[in-house]
């Protein structure tokens, strides 16, 4: 109990910490927030549910983290579970095929730090090799149906759940 208490008060803290931030540099878009959940999964599972276009991180059995995302476009969405298999920060980045097909003039590898990166400041892969929770220097896309399959978070979002979760992590994803 005393755990659940101390959890609580931390992401409290973050979430007024990170709001009042985010306030001072980032567009006017939704910010995580505590909030509460009735789950069945696990303390420190990610659940992202791509029609709410939210990732939650669950905390306990009544609390958790809320980011908003951008997640796969109209026929690239997909649901299952997954783990954390990498974490990459300022993480270079190769277009996949079907990527490179669409838009053939991409180059081969976008380095890290690069303004057109798409993948931001940090990136954590998931198991099965095809898809990514990342970070995206276009804000705007967040919210939004946009991706190839990746979850894609604001740069200070993504931050602060690489932070949180550690490679193993199992990772939720439903429609």
């Amino acid at each position: 109990m005393m755990l659940k208490g101390i959890a609580v008060a931390l992401s409290a803290t973050f979430v007024a910490s990170m709001t009042m931030t985010a306030a001072m540099t980032a567009p006017a878009l939704a910010r995580p927030e505590l909030v509460a959940t009735q789950s069945d999964y696990s303390p420190g599972t990610i659940v992202v549910r791509t029609g709410e276009r939210k990732l939650y991180l669950i905390l306990d059995d009544g609390h958790a983290i809320r980011y908003p995302v951008g997640v796969g476009k109209d026929g690239k969405q997909w649901a299952g579970i997954r783990q954390i298999d990498g974490k990459y920060k300022n993480p270079a980045w190769g277009p996949p095929p079907e990527v490179k097909r669409d838009k053939p003039n991409l180059p081969d590898v976008i380095p890290g730090g690069s303004p057109r990166n798409p993948m931001g400041v940090a990136a954590m892969t998931l198991s099965g090799g095809a898809y990514a929770i990342h970070g995206t220097n276009v804000p705007n896309s967040v919210g939004g149906y946009v991706s190839y399959g990746c979850i894609r978070m604001l740069n200070t979002d993504i931050t602060d759940l690489y932070d949180r979760v550690a490679v193993g992590t199992k990772v939720v994803v439903t429609r």
